[in-house]
């Protein structure tokens, strides 16, 4: 009977104290599910966003790449059941926004430069969870004949637009019967053979159609060498200089990318300085 008593003594609650253990108790937040912040530097490269590899390091410091934007996939592409592949159109459309934002983070195409665009989604398991965003990470490669991208310092914002560091200019071409094995990088000041004159945007075109037309690609870049030079586009302008260009790999063709790295090429003639706007006495009819 003691010891009765003194178990049910145990069960008295103190005074304040209702025995609900669960009433008060704060509510759980809802999941948060990461989404990856523009402005960060990365040590590497990625191809997908896992989280894992989140490390941000301080752009000051030695770093590969750049997240320019972060962007939101809605419609259509969210309601994938896994992460875009290569050519689908969500990827199309990621592409053509990071196109969009970086040239205003950097002031110019991004292919008007020393550089190289990555978009990455999450990874599978991040997809799953809700995730949905896309990063464009930026980053300066070696040169268009090496597309690596290299370490670097510093932020890339504003690079096309207030330095001349990274933008393409002049070049010594290595040619072999019409086939281009190299464009050597020099200054404008020293003796070369052809100059970067801009980006043409290539149609919407499957990637075997865009490389049986190669006269439509050499009568796109000539508009833009009349553009550049300040010459007429007419009749006499392939008569004034030549053309070379780069053009995307078929897996970024595929996704969207659709830019055309344009050159002035004077096979026949060194120049010593840059010819833009310089007008149709610099660039005789041949």
């Amino acid at each position: 009977m003691a010891g009765a008593a003194l178990a049910l003594a145990g069960c008295v609650a103190p005074a304040g104290v209702d025995r609900d253990l669960t009433d008060e108790w704060p509510a759980l937040a809802a999941p948060q599910v990461f989404v990856p912040a523009e402005g960060a530097c990365h040590a590497g490269v990625q191809d997908v966003g896992y989280l894992s590899g989140w490390n941000p390091v301080d752009c000051a410091g030695t770093h590969h790449t750049e997240t320019m934007h972060v962007g939101l996939l809605t419609g259509a592409p969210a309601r994938l059941t896994a992460p875009p592949t290569a050519g689908s159109p969500a990827v199309r459309v990621a592409r053509a926004e990071c196109d969009r934002e970086v040239r205003r983070e950097i002031g110019a195409d991004w292919r008007a430069g020393r550089l190289g665009l990555t978009v990455v989604f999450p990874s599978a398991p991040g997809w799953t969870g809700g995730a949905r965003w896309f990063r464009c990470d930026l980053g300066e490669i070696s040169s268009i004949d090496e597309p690596g991208i290299r370490p670097r310092t510093g932020s890339l914002r504003g690079a096309l637009a207030d330095s001349a560091d990274l933008k393409l200019g002049c070049f010594n071409p290595k040619v072999a019967r019409d086939d281009v094995r190299a464009m050597n990088a020099v200054s404008c000041t020293a003796r070369h053979h052809a100059e970067f004159v801009g980006v043409w945007q290539a149609p919407d075109v499957s990637y075997a159609e865009f490389r049986r037309s190669a006269d439509r690609t050499h009568r796109g870049c000539l508009d833009l060498i009349a553009r550049h030079t300040g010459v007429p586009n007419d009749g006499d302008l392939k008569f004034r200089a030549g053309s070379i260009y780069y053009h995307p790999v078929e897996r970024e063709w595929r996704s969207g990318n659709h830019g055309v790295q344009c050159f002035l090429w004077l096979a026949d003639r060194t120049l010593t300085r840059s010819l833009k706007n310089a007008g149709p006495h610099a660039l005789p009819r041949r």
